[in-house]
């Protein structure tokens, strides 16, 4: 089965008296295991299509199915446990909470889930030193460097096993050598561990590493590349 089924996606917004076609009729699967990367220009649609393959966003027209299950059918509360269960988010700016360690911080979906204190902090551990983070467990962000705190966010995406990570432009703030490194990583964590991740990047060095491409242009995939 596919991990994401995405069938006539559309999404409009409404600015002043236009209509925005931020998507428009995409169709696509992505299969397990795969290391997928949207890209495009500014405003081609990748973000958009992102957000609504987590259920950020609701479509204009079409549907995305996580695992089988279409999202539109759900209620908001099984759309936020899917999330919480099924799904793993990198975001651009880290999105740590600034008080909690490393470890707490990697740990936090597992408590949403509750996860017994011990198994939840051994996760993390464990998945603190996958991202090459070992001996940082008591580290808070702010004692960090940001390509230290985005692997932080990496390990949080891939602790609760989610069946996709979905990742929105995760090396735009960091420099060339940490940006390999993290790329690095997560390449390690999808042969090694079978992470599924899909990116939307500019990032062409996340777009070598990735064995599919998928290209957007005004809403459109303009072309589907798999290495």
């Amino acid at each position: 089965m596919s991990i994401v089924s995405v069938r006539g996606l559309s999404r409009d917004y409404e600015q002043g008296v236009h209509t925005v076609h931020a998507l428009r009729a995409v169709d696509f699967d992505i299969e397990p295991g795969e290391f997928t990367a949207l890209m495009g220009p500014s405003g081609s649609g990748k973000s958009t299509l992102l957000n609504l393959i987590g259920g950020l966003d609701e479509p204009t027209a079409g549907s995305v199915e996580i695992e089988g299950a279409n999202l539109a059918a759900m209620t908001p509360a099984a759309r936020s446990d899917l999330r919480r269960d099924r799904l793993g988010f990198i975001f651009q700016a880290y999105n740590l909470i600034p008080v909690l360690t490393a470890a707490e911080n990697t740990e936090f979906v597992l408590q949403l889930q509750g996860q017994s204190p011990a198994d939840r902090r051994a996760r993390a551990v464990e998945m603190l030193a996958a991202v090459g983070l070992e001996g940082m467990e008591g580290r808070r962000p702010h004692e960090m460097s940001g390509g230290q705190q985005q692997r932080v966010a990496v390990a949080r995406a891939i602790a609760s096993d989610p069946a996709l990570v979905l990742a929105d432009e995760p090396t735009a703030n960091l420099d060339s050598t940490t940006s390999d490194e993290l790329i690095a990583t997560m390449k390690k964590l999808n042969s090694e561990l079978g992470v599924t991740f899909v990116f939307a990047t500019h990032d062409p060095k996340v777009m070598e590493a990735a064995q599919r491409v998928i290209r957007l242009v005004d809403g459109e995939i303009a072309e589907d590349i798999r290495k």
